[in-house]
């Protein structure tokens, strides 16, 4: 029997919550997304993991300026902080090349990656999810039985046509979902449109209107902080964070 689910189990012991960013289409800003509320939770003085657990095309570290500095090794990997933010992604190991990962491989990564790091107590942990509805989305409901899904939409037929999908699929393995993010909708767009083509029983965490400047602050933490694309995302990691049990 492969001790590592126990070993994971173990390892995300001090993480209060668990968010799987997820939205089952690449180019929906899902990574963005992730890394905004990573930061704006941090910011606000909370303890935040983030992972990155595109194997193949990890961007998190791209978005924030995060190098790709190899994590120590004690009694695991310790993960990288930067912006106050604890780190891991495959880029730590793979730099700019690709992974040549298919099949049950992608299923042992991510296996390891879990078992193996040391997040120690965090009041939230962000798990960036790779694209598509297969295996590596499967994986996270086993392997995560804690974590909630924050599903990233876009008003685009197409990626309406993969979400449904996705929350679809969400819903017949019973995985928890923690709400919706409108994400790259048009200003002239009313908030919950997204949401209403989907399925209007579903929290809107927040509605994010179609940021052209967002690009320009891309590796760079601070610029990112200012932006309009943040400032909309706030109210979704304000709802996100736990409270501190019994008021601490």
């Amino acid at each position: 029997m492969d001790p590592r689910p126990a070993i994971t189990e173990r390892r995300l012991a001090g993480v209060r919550r668990i968010l799987v960013v997820t939205g089952g289409k690449g180019g929906i800003g899902k990574s963005s997304v992730a890394a905004g509320l990573a930061l704006s939770m941090a910011r606000a003085g909370h303890r935040v993991g983030l992972l990155d657990l595109d194997l193949s095309c990890p961007s998190a570290h791209v978005i924030l300026g995060i190098g790709e500095s190899t994590p120590e090794e004690d009694r695991g990997l310790v993960p990288l902080v930067a912006h106050g933010i604890t780190f891991l992604s495959m880029a730590s190991f793979t730099g700019e090349r690709a992974a040549p990962i298919r099949g049950s491989e992608t299923s042992d990564a991510l296996l390891e990656m879990l078992a193996v790091t040391r997040w120690g107590n965090l009041d939230v942990l962000l798990v960036d999810s790779p694209p598509g509805l297969g295996d590596a989305l499967m994986d996270m409901v086993s392997l995560l039985p804690r974590a909630e899904f924050v599903v990233v939409a876009g008003p685009s037929p197409v990626v309406l046509a993969v979400v449904r999908r996705t929350l679809d699929l969400l819903r017949r393995v019973d995985a928890p979902m923690a709400g919706l993010i409108e994400n790259m909708r048009a200003p002239a767009d009313p908030v919950g449109a997204i949401a209403a083509a989907l399925d209007p029983a579903l929290p809107v965490l927040a509605s994010v209107e179609f940021d052209t400047g967002l690009a320009a602050s891309v590796g760079d933490a601070e610029r990112l902080a200012s932006s309009t694309f943040m400032r909309q995302l706030e109210p979704a990691a304000r709802a996100l964070v736990p409270a501190p049990p019994n008021g601490d």
